[in-house]
């Protein structure tokens, strides 16, 4: 018997939809039975995602952190297909570089403004249509970055931050109106935010993507590269009926990179102690059997 999609009837908008994560997850929302609203900055990507995907994707060119845009995104939903079950907050970029000394006002209110206020500001513009339904899920983009330090710029890891904490709270004022809210953490995703982050062209930016999915499997435990299809599907169970009981919390997608310390899954990687020491994990345990045999 075949099974019914996991998002039959649901309408959804994804901001941040013709590239990377956000493209994987139109794809696959689709492939599961919903109508897509695609907002982005790009037109030509975005008109080529809405002739791929005919009657189930409509595209909303769209700068989220022009909020005029963003609501006319968000309103599309419902003029277009009748109602609005899903946001998903993904637009983002790598924002002001470097640390502490490279603060830059201008700059700093530049990437808050993309990556926080337009998670808070589209959540506004959606919760009167997800109330019309009885209810619904937002979804976040977080990061790894807003859970430890030394994963991205500080700018950009003290706004990931923001979301995930505001993920929290929104989840518990919306809970009594039946809207769930979740955050999903990216771990390294082999999308173009890498090269965007450097200045570098789209074209540049892509084949750059493809040299961190070619050697990015080693960093982490799963030991193979993130994809932009491993968030869509955290994306689609979040946004699914099958997540009715999951509110206010991040799912973290890093191929278990946050576990712990390298030396934690790896075992040519040398420990605190063999650090402190000067010796190798091979040794340490050469000089524990030979002890042993004593």
């Amino acid at each position: 018997m075949a099974m019914t999609p996991r998002l039959d009837g649901k309408v959804a908008v994804v901001t941040g939809a013709a590239s990377g994560i956000g493209l994987a997850t139109v794809a696959r929302f689709v492939e599961e039975g919903a109508r897509v609203v695609a907002a982005d900055l790009r037109e030509d990507a975005g008109r080529a995602l809405e002739a791929r995907f005919p009657g189930a994707v409509r595209f909303a060119r769209c700068d989220v952190v022009r909020l005029d845009e963003l609501k006319a995104a968000i309103d599309l939903a419902a003029d277009a297909f009748g109602g609005l079950d899903v946001l998903f907050s993904n637009a983002g970029a790598g924002g002001l570089p470097g640390g502490v000394e490279a603060f830059d006002a201008e700059a700093w209110d530049a990437t808050h403004a993309l990556l926080v206020r337009s998670v808070a500001a589209g959540a506004a513009y959606a919760v009167p249509h997800l109330k019309r339904r009885g209810g619904g899920s937002i979804l976040n983009t977080g990061s790894i970055a807003g859970l430890q330090a030394g994963w991205g710029p500080l700018c950009y890891s003290s706004a990931k931050a923001a979301v995930i904490h505001w993920t929290r709270c929104a989840a518990a004022e919306l809970a009594p109106l039946g809207i769930r809210v979740n955050a999903i953490c990216p771990g390294f995703i082999a999308t173009g935010i890498f090269g965007h982050s450097l200045g570098l062209s789209d074209d540049d930016a892509k084949r750059l993507a493809h040299t961190v999915a070619q050697r990015s499997g080693a960093a982490n435990p799963v030991g193979r590269s993130g994809r932009p299809e491993d968030i869509a599907e955290a994306a689609v169970y979040l946004s699914s009926d099958a997540a009715g009981f999951v509110t206010g919390t991040h799912v973290v997608v890093d191929g278990g990179i946050t576990v712990g310390p390298r030396h934690a899954w790896d075992r040519d990687a040398p420990g605190p102690i063999g650090q402190v020491l000067g010796l190798s994990r091979a040794e340490i345990e050469a000089m524990r059997a030979a002890n042993a045999k004593r």
